[in-house]
């Protein structure tokens, strides 16, 4: 807050100065900090110095100093200590975001990730700027995801984050280094942490996997003894280029408990082989492996039940025969869970080799599912009616039967015309709102089973703000294999704090972002001193610090004087 000058030209090319409050803001599109006015005073050579006299000494009678009016004193200005503070001029100098990087660096401290980084630099020898530079890389991926060199370069010169002060840009790389030869005991102590301040319960853990892809002609070349890691590979936008496999497992709240960096050709089974066996070692106690249908095949059922013991998986329904033919035709009601979740166990052969299913039925989604195709076959209809000739080789009859909208639904008949399927219709109108899952755990209950897997939607979301919504893992900007695994857990710490802050919040993480933004700093200069301040903090902002635990700023946040750093 500050008194602003204005000044405003006649037409008889005279200049009138007028005196406001104000304080700076952030603009909500440029981004660009603002001046709003809070009151206006009006016209200089109008305004009463009375009032302004007074209204200085209350102000200074609420903050414990001194303050006399100049004119009114002898020339003995001796004792007005207070005064001389008060009356130097104030510049504003600029205004950065704090909210974001004050909450970072405290979720950073209390997740346990700055302590565990602390015995490692304190083993090692090397600076704590390190650490400092990884908290920066972390940070800025909730706030604006830059590259390193756009940390260092850009993004440190627009928020308040002075413990990362000085820092180099080399060390930006040395501290990836350093966390690529420690991330195993690191992620541990972290997770470790995490579960016992926020009491998290392992009983279920998430799987799923990913593809990272680069803009490169060549994938890497095998080293001795390891395997390159940016290898050709079908991705999951389904292209072939160089990638890396990102796996993740969480918890049913969407908190990550481990991620692994894998060469892009790794095959799901390679990868189930080496989840479960990082996972045995940190010794979880009974854990239930949960993921979708891609993992679902025998060789993968057999790796999870000799490591991990027990799973619920997906099944596909559409091409498993044991299911389309036993599972969904067995009869026997639906037990209801809730309003939209109801399920029944399925149990096909016996003794050893027996195989437990858990039907599940959403009624709300079998209607939405139901009106969406009969919409799809209306257009249909309507487009088929449009062409008297149902040569399947014609034009817009190959575009229908390539379409993911229409080909399931269509078929070609004997004399090579296309055709309405409606036998496909009638059988996937018996799949509406339904889904299949598999287990291996008899002490599970349907209850337990189907509620379990729609948490699996969490890892969803978790993959979409790790990929692509906020925190952007791609595209990479490195080269060096172990550069590439660090900047992948970077990425995860910060996927890590986001969730923190939801779950303490009960908020998605772009409306915590949007009220943090309101806290900024900015930065003043007299003739002798310079000191940063806060913002008044609003009460969106306040609710947000007390559900996350953290204590609000203090006021003035830093105060220096000029001449000692000169």
């Amino acid at each position: 807050m500050y008194l602003r000058t204005t000044r405003r030209k006649n037409k008889d090319g005279s200049v009138v100065e007028c005196y406001q409050l104000a304080h700076n803001v952030r603009h909500a599109e440029t981004g660009r900090p603002v001046a709003e006015i809070i009151h206006n005073f009006g016209r200089a050579d109008e305004l009463n110095r009375d009032d302004l006299v007074r209204l200085c000494k209350s102000i200074a009678r609420v903050c414990g100093l001194e303050v006399r009016d100049p004119l009114a004193l002898p020339q003995d200005t001796s004792r007005c200590e207070g005064a001389s503070g008060l009356l130097e001029e104030v510049k504003l100098i600029q205004t950065l975001g704090f909210g974001v990087p004050f909450v970072a660096e405290a979720l950073w401290e209390r997740l346990g990730i700055g302590p565990a980084l602390h015995k490692v630099i304190e083993k090692e020898g090397c600076g704590l700027n390190l650490e400092k530079a990884l908290l920066a890389m972390t940070a800025n991926r909730l706030c604006e995801p830059e590259s390193k060199l756009g940390v260092w370069d850009r993004w440190l010169a627009k928020v308040y984050m002075p413990s990362c002060n000085g820092l180099k840009h080399h060390q930006m790389y040395e501290a990836m280094d350093l966390l690529q030869r420690h991330i195993g005991k690191i992620e541990e102590a972290v997770f470790f942490h995490t579960a016992n301040i926020y009491n998290m319960v392992v009983d279920h853990v998430f799987y799923d996997a990913t593809t990272a892809s680069f803009s490169i002609d060549e994938e890497n070349e095998d080293a001795e003894g390891s395997a390159g890691l940016r290898k050709f590979g079908h991705s999951k936008n389904g292209t072939w280029s160089p990638q890396i496999v990102v796996a993740l497992a969480v918890t049913r709240d969407g908190l990550p408990v481990r991620s692994w960096v894998l060469p892009g050709s790794t095959s799901e089974f390679e990868t189930i082989k080496r989840v479960r066996a990082d996972l045995r070692g940190w010794k979880l106690g009974r854990a239930l492996f949960v993921a979708d249908s891609g993992v679902n095949s025998q060789e993968n059922r057999d790796e999870l039940a000799s490591a991990c013991g027990k799973y619920l998986l997906a099944t596909r329904m559409g091409s498993v025969s044991e299911v389309k033919e036993e599972v969904l035709k067995k009869p026997g009601r639906f037990k209801v869970i809730t309003e939209n979740l109801h399920a029944k166990e399925v149990v096909v052969g016996d003794g050893e080799r027996r195989r437990r299913y858990i039907l599940c039925y959403n009624p709300r989604e079998a209607e939405r599912q139901r009106k969406h195709r009969e919409q799809v076959v209306k257009e249909l209809e309507q487009e088929l009616k449009k062409h008297p000739d149902h040569t399947a080789t014609a034009r817009w009859a190959i575009d229908l039967l390539a379409s993911g909208r229409y080909k399931r639904y269509l078929t070609v008949d004997d004399k090579g015309r296309i055709r309405q399927d409606r036998k496909g219709v009638r059988e996937a109108a018996k799949l509406d709102g339904k889904w299949v899952l598999q287990t291996n755990d008899d002490t599970i209950t349907v209850d337990d089973a189907a509620a379990g897997y729609k948490g699996l939607l969490v890892i969803e979301r978790c993959f979409r703000a790790l990929k692509r919504a906020r925190i952007k893992m791609e595209p990479m900007y490195h080269w060096l294999p172990h550069r590439i695994e660090a900047h992948v857990k970077l990425c995860v710490f910060a996927l890590l704090m986001e969730r923190v802050a939801e779950l303490r919040c009960k908020k998605p993480w772009p409306r915590i972002k949007r009220t943090l933004d309101t806290l900024q700093a900015s930065e003043f200069h007299t003739p002798k001193n310079q000191f940063f301040q806060c913002n008044e903090a609003s009460p969106d902002l306040l609710r947000v610090l007390k559900c996350l635990e953290i204590s609000r700023p203090k006021l003035v946040l830093n105060l220096q004087s000029l001449t000692s750093n000169t």
